[in-house]
């Protein structure tokens, strides 16, 4: 967790992972801490709207190719190939597949790789704080909106599309022993390992890093700003991935005068 000061207001931002086991429970205390601390909560979408029965209708509209199109032609042999061997490896039909585009392909496969793991994110960080504040009537808000990332998604090139497909089905083949890195890195509070794991694929496509990361790093920076700047205490909770490297929210928002302190002890 890093403790952010920007006179007169105060953000705790913790990194998250959105995809937890329950015997990664409980969570570091500093969390705890951040939250008793908070007058209000910011999440990356607003409290609740990932379950919303619309949040998975819409995912399913938007990733959908009209009638005619179908996904072994957009993404060529090669590509096809891959998921082909994924989906003989874990008894799916690639039947399943066609109609969809990559992106919500690419989404699907990583789902059910961390279903195996026991891993859910209906027990990630972001929903444990979700429901705890709902619990105790504490506000919490969004730093985006479901259509906004959605929209990430769809407005993806059919390149780019294909890119992301094939960097999830390279990731798939490590994702079991990363993950477990992950988790410990991040329990452990090192930033420079949970950079590492998590954006090793990601910056082999820089495409990809900066729809997914950078630009939102970016867009978040005036809103947490504004909470300083009207004396708030906030707890913000974003993905592990948006908080280190140079364009990480940690680099800007000491580009901006904030002070940070404790940045390495808790991600």
């Amino acid at each position: 967790m890093a403790e952010i000061e920007g006179s007169p207001g105060r953000l705790y931002l913790c990194g998250t992972i959105h995809i937890l086991r329950r015997t990664d429970y409980p969570l570091a205390p500093a969390y705890d801490l951040a939250y008793q601390k908070s007058q209000r909560l910011l999440f990356e979408l607003p409290p609740g709207a990932s379950e919303a029965p619309e949040f998975a209708s819409k995912l399913m509209e938007l990733g959908r190719y009209p009638a005619g199109q179908t996904l072994e032609p957009a993404v060529g042999p090669e590509t096809w190939a891959k998921l082909t061997a994924w989906a003989k490896s874990r008894g799916k039909s690639t039947s399943t597949f066609q109609p969809m585009r990559p992106w919500l392909v690419s989404l699907l496969i990583t789902s059910d790789e961390f279903q195996r793991l026991g891993a859910s994110n209906s027990i990630g960080a972001d929903q444990h704080y979700e429901e705890r504040a709902k619990s105790d009537r504490k506000p919490g808000h969004g730093l985006e909106t479901v259509d906004f990332q959605l929209n990430l998604f769809s407005q993806l090139s059919p390149e780019q599309q294909t890119l992301m497909l094939e960097q999830t089905l390279e990731e798939v083949r490590t994702m079991a022993a990363e993950y477990e890195s992950m988790v410990a890195a991040w329990k452990e509070g090192d930033l420079d390992s949970l950079h590492s794991l998590i954006h090793r694929e990601a910056e082999k496509h820089p495409e990809l890093l900066e729809i997914f990361i950078h630009q939102r790093n970016r867009a978040w920076l005036p809103p947490l700003l504004e909470a300083l700047k009207n004396g708030e205490r906030v707890m913000v909770l974003v993905g592990a991935g948006h908080l280190s490297g140079p364009q990480g929210l940690l680099s800007l928002l000491r580009e901006a005068g904030c002070r940070i302190s404790h940045a390495n002890d808790i991600p």
